[in-house]
């Protein structure tokens, strides 16, 4: 079998993944397509690894697609095989044996277009900012900072940025990359003695979109390199958008110098829809993929079980109307609620007490409750201990007196100043910000 000539193999792996994933729909995608692996090609077949539970439906459902997605990246000679992981393990090293330095610009989804982006009160800044910084790359925001836990639509701004500028941008050169492609080609750059090449690729660019930042931390040459990256880029105009799941002052791993470059600009932040606006995702994804839904019972009720993550959300709806393609079953109220209790099951919610509060803390950090309340002032029991009160205060609507008195007989000062010790170390320290949100969630999802 002949390749396409100007793709290697791993190359031609990702231009089919992108195919598959503008054919049937992020959602889709995501769910059932993602976890599908390159095998080994050899004579003119494309083996491809499927999870041994899917692998007969994934043949029937989505063989056509596979099919022809495949044709039209390695050719129309290519067959399609699914196989079982493992199926072919002297093959398997055929991708990276054939790989070399490659500086590709990432490929932007064709399906993250302003258009496709749901507005709503928490969103609004980050799109209107996203827009403007298309409109007027570097002219604007710049950099433009997107901050956003995963799932709220940070990476569909960046993608509708770059879609945008190419389409109406008039030649302006946009790349789009990762933190973990850009490490990933300067550590290949390294070994290749191609930094130069490395350098220009990404220098030359007009408009650099980059995903997830966070992943810089702890990463010493690949950080320097973004730096210098980045001033080259700024100081000459050109526009730079970023995302991030943390606030530039909490990536407290990543050098100061980048974080403050990182907040030289407009940080925007995306916070979870409202319940109007998640409905109005799920209509959308559902006319974009057209899939009908006579009854609008069946979207409330997806949007009034998921309601902090807009991928969780789309996923949902794709797995009702899986369940649906697969039972025959029609796609109402019924059928949603069957899903929805195996996959987001309905949260059974409990007054949370400072009981509770001190019991999650003390078993996160390996403690006693009786430590948590005593009067020591060791370094392994403050902080937790000040976490607990922090949690009590805004998770019990307790009055001070009572949480003071739940910890050791604390006055309402004490109990004040260990309120304000957590929210100054929550700010300047990633690992604490952590912990806080892990056992908020600990503790909601008990309560």
């Amino acid at each position: 079998m002949s390749l396409s000539a100007h793709l290697e193999p791993t190359a031609a792996w990702r231009e089919l993944r992108a195919e598959l994933r503008q054919a049937v729909g992020e959602s889709t995608f995501e769910i059932w397509l993602e976890p599908l692996e390159l095998a080994a090609i050899e004579d003119g077949k494309l083996l491809i690894d499927a999870p041994s539970a899917t692998r007969a439906w994934l043949a029937k459902r989505f063989g056509r697609v596979l099919d022809t997605c495949a044709k039209h990246v390695f050719g129309p000679d290519v067959e399609v095989e699914l196989a079982g992981p493992g199926a072919d393990q002297a093959a398997r090293a055929t991708p990276r044996a054939t790989e070399r330095l490659n500086l590709d610009a990432g490929a932007l989804n064709p399906r993250y277009s302003f258009d496709q982006f749901i507005i709503g009160d928490g969103n609004q800044l980050a799109h209107a900012a996203s827009l403007a910084v298309a409109e007027h790359p570097g002219q604007a925001y710049n950099p433009l900072f997107l901050y956003a836990p995963p799932g709220l639509g940070k990476t569909h701004l960046l993608h509708a940025i770059g879609n945008y500028v190419r389409a109406f941008g008039g030649g302006v050169r946009v790349r789009y990359t990762t933190v973990e492609a850009f490490t990933n080609q300067f550590i290949r750059a390294l070994g290749a003695r191609s930094v130069d090449r490395f350098k220009q690729a990404y220098r030359d660019a007009d408009v650099l979109l980059i995903d997830d930042v966070q992943f810089l931390a702890s990463k010493a040459k690949t950080e320097e390199e973004f730096f210098h990256t980045f001033n080259a880029l700024y100081e000459t105009g050109r526009q730079l958008v970023l995302t991030c799941d943390r606030l530039p002052r909490q990536l407290v791993s990543v050098e100061e110098r980048l974080r403050e470059r990182f907040e030289s600009g407009l940080v925007a932040t995306i916070k979870p829809p409202d319940f109007a606006t998640r409905v109005a995702i799920l209509r959308k994804r559902a006319a974009l993929d057209r899939i009908a839904i006579d009854d609008p019972a069946v979207l409330e009720l997806i949007a009034e079980r998921i309601t902090d993550n807009v991928r969780q959300l789309e996923g949902a709806l794709i797995r009702v109307v899986a369940y649906h393609s697969l039972t025959q079953l029609p796609v109402d109220t019924r059928l949603a609620e069957t899903v929805l209790d195996e996959i987001h099951p309905r949260r059974h919610r409990r007054t949370t007490s400072i009981e509770d509060i001190q019991q999650a803390v003390a078993d996160h950090y390996g403690l006693t409750v009786a430590e948590l309340s005593s009067a020591s002032r060791a370094a392994r029991l403050s902080w937790p201990r000040h976490l607990a009160i922090h949690l009590a205060r805004q998770l019990t609507g307790a009055p001070l007196q009572a949480i003071g008195e739940a910890f050791g007989g604390r006055n309402h000062a004490t109990v004040l100043h260990a309120c304000k010790r957590v929210e100054e170390r929550v700010n300047k320290d990633q690992q604490a910000a952590r912990d806080l949100e892990e056992l908020a969630e600990t503790i909601s999802h008990s309560s």
